[in-house]
């Protein structure tokens, strides 16, 4: 049994989870208006293209006719055989180019779906948390080694026993930089093979 609501219409969280709701419904219009925009683009780019091959083959169509009308008033028989393949010429380009609208419409869907779904979302929110992490890490180890040298330069532990531990830290920044640097030459590998 369900239990009555005891919140007002003005109580506050009341308004969020509404709020909520009508911006998931929103979103969702959104993503099913953007798919419906993609399909549109594919559609009247297949439309443009399919208007230039029709206009071209109705040239090679006309071109075709008036030579056989040539040949008819000739009467000339050695064409028959070619002339009777082109009775089926036009139905034979008309399923062709029916196949060809399906293929694309279906490939500009699926182009569309991909790049806007939520996987790929995802995928390149954790690209730029990586490269921003990448960058961070990159600019600590240089403020750390500018650190080191600094210190370095300012006092002269050639005569202290400290020094070659000093010696030996550097060597180990310099290690995790070029560790970093090989890290972030992973990433941006993995980036491009992502198709970023």
């Amino acid at each position: 049994m369900k239990e009555k609501e005891d919140r007002g219409p003005l109580d506050l969280t009341l308004l969020v989870e509404q709020h909520a709701k009508e911006k998931w419904e929103l979103t969702q219009q959104l993503s099913k208006a953007a798919e419906e925009l993609t399909i549109f683009k594919g559609t009247k780019k297949l439309v443009g293209d399919m208007s230039v091959d029709l206009v071209e083959t109705k040239k090679q169509l006309k071109e075709v006719g008036e030579e056989l009308a040539t040949l008819k008033k000739s009467k000339i028989t050695i064409f028959d055989e070619e002339r009777e393949k082109f009775k089926d010429w036009k139905e034979m380009y008309e399923k062709e180019h029916k196949l060809r609208q399906e293929a694309q419409g279906e490939t500009t869907i699926v182009k569309g779906i991909g790049m806007n779904s939520p996987e790929m979302k995802t995928l390149k929110s954790e690209v730029e948390a990586l490269k921003q992490q990448l960058h961070t890490d990159r600019e600590k180890a240089r403020a750390r080694i500018k650190e080191l040298e600094e210190i370095l330069r300012s006092r002269d532990y050639t005569k202290h026993h400290d020094y070659k531990f000093l010696v030996e830290e550097n060597k180990k920044l310099h290690k995790e930089n070029d560790s970093l640097k090989r890290n972030e030459e992973k990433r941006m590998h993995k980036t491009r093979e992502a198709g970023f």
